[in-house]
């Protein structure tokens, strides 16, 4: 069952992600986006927050995923510090 639901989650952001990819006048273009359950929870202007956000709703983070919308995900990102 978690692993439905991680696909929903997947499934949602890469439609998202691409259209904040397609269309930078989205909603969603440049924000740290936190989907659960297959569903947008929150959205926000930094990763933390974003985070800190979905949590608050959505503690089990096992159904939760968050990105950054309007990212090319198909190339190299580099990751230079982590918490």
């Amino acid at each position: 069952m978690v692993s439905d639901i991680k696909e929903l989650n997947r499934n949602l952001a890469e439609q998202i992600n691409l259209e904040a990819l397609a269309n930078r006048q989205s909603p969603f273009a440049g924000k740290f986006v936190g989907i659960a359950n297959g569903q947008v929870v929150t959205t926000a202007d930094s990763l933390d927050k974003a985070i800190s956000l979905l949590l608050a709703k959505k503690p089990d983070r096992q159904k939760t995923f968050c990105f950054e919308a309007g990212v090319d995900y198909s190339e190299v990102q580099e990751i230079w510090e982590t918490c």
